[in-house]
């Protein structure tokens, strides 16, 4: 993994390893993500974190992500309900914040591989 940076920060709620994080209510604080509009940042590093605790989060470089469905290397990714990536495919008029783009192909549950790029589509 080819880790540019990393930052900290405080978990406003429970965090699962490889997920995608997005800006908490206050500054410092994250959570996972779980809407394809959130102001995700980053992904989180293989250790969970328990509300109030300290978390890594990769916000640019590469990282590990727990895929929600199928990827294909090359596809935009956003996040489903539970932070996991998926492919981004939004509807026409719906914002989807790209996290960014898978580096290795996966099924759901698989653990794959981001090259971090924040950014936003509309379908």
């Amino acid at each position: 993994m080819n880790i540019l940076l990393a930052k900290n920060f405080i978990a406003e709620a429970a965090i699962n390893p490889f997920r995608i994080i997005k800006l908490g209510a206050a500054d410092g604080q994250v959570l996972q993500a779980a809407a394809v509009a959130d102001k995700s940042i980053g992904v989180s590093t293989d250790i969970a974190a328990a509300i109030n605790e300290r978390c890594d989060v990769i916000v640019a470089g590469e990282a590990d992500v727990q895929y929600g469905g199928a990827v294909a290397r090359g596809d935009l990714l956003t996040t489903d309900a539970n932070g996991k990536a998926v492919v981004a495919a939004p509807g026409a008029g719906v914002n989807n914040r790209i996290i960014g783009v898978a580096l290795v192909a996966g099924v759901l549950d698989d653990i794959g591989r981001v090259a971090i790029s924040q950014s936003m589509m509309q379908g």
